[in-house]
């Protein structure tokens, strides 16, 4: 059986749309014919399924302590896609052992679906580093504030060192405009070839938008909400690139 690709969205910050972004890349893949998991993987504060509204019944603990299996803890998602949903606020999930990682990640590889869009816990600890490394492609996201830059950084040179040879891109989110995304993304990737020797490759920009907090208020993915909106069409954009590269590889 073939494996699905992994997705990784991390970030070195919270604040930055890290799950929306996830959430709206899930969505945006499905709307390509592609079947896809939106699995939460920011252990201890996961709140993907508040996010869309859902009621879980099961969680990520459930499939770990083998009282579920993955395909029975999922849940179908408005907008085409499932979501493996995490626990929130569970210190357990937070400190769970490499093993239990390693587990997660088996579980993660052995999904039917196209596509595991992996939405991963902000900050630069050790079990996000470890996620982060298992992925087939890390989307890193990055705002224009300097803490938000300073911390992808963090991020990417971390990432180097866990796995050299891994494919890792930036996604610039609340962009002022596709320019200032430019920008963004430039300065984040001239530190990276200053420091670490190799560049910062560009996924997408998604630019800042107000119906984007109007989506997370009503609980309902911002495709299917605001379909038309700059971030929804940026976000289809963000997709649309992967896919063709994908191809391409």
């Amino acid at each position: 059986m073939r494996k699905p690709r992994l997705i990784g969205v991390a970030s070195g910050k919270g604040g930055v749309g890290k799950t929306v972004l996830a959430i709206g890349l899930a969505q945006a893949l499905a709307r390509q014919g592609r079947r896809v998991l939106l699995a939460d993987g920011d252990l201890g504060l996961a709140n993907v399924d508040v996010q869309l509204g859902l009621d879980a019944r099961h969680d990520l603990m459930a499939v770990l302590n083998r009282e579920v299996t993955l395909a029975e803890a999922a849940i179908a998602a408005q907008g085409g896609f499932d979501v493996l949903p995490g626990r929130s606020g569970s210190g357990a999930l937070a400190a769970l052992d490499p093993g239990w990682i390693e587990r997660f990640l088996q579980l993660l590889r052995g999904a039917p679906q196209d596509d595991v869009v992996l939405d991963i816990g902000a900050g630069l600890d050790p079990v996000p580093r470890r996620l982060s490394a298992a992925c087939d492609l890390l989307l890193v996201v990055a705002t224009d504030e300097p803490t938000s830059l300073t911390d992808a950084y963090a991020v990417l040179k971390l990432h180097a060192r866990d796995a050299p040879a891994a494919d890792a891109r930036v996604v610039v989110n609340m962009a002022a405009d596709a320019a200032g995304g430019a920008r963004t993304h430039a300065a984040l990737d001239r530190a990276c070839r200053g420091f670490l020797g190799r560049g910062a490759a560009l996924a997408g920009v998604v630019r800042r938008d107000a119906r984007v907090r109007d989506a997370i208020r009503h609980q309902a993915p911002l495709l299917t909400r605001h379909p038309g909106c700059n971030a929804a069409r940026d976000i289809e954009a963000l997709a649309d690139a992967l896919l063709v590269a994908r191809a391409a590889a």
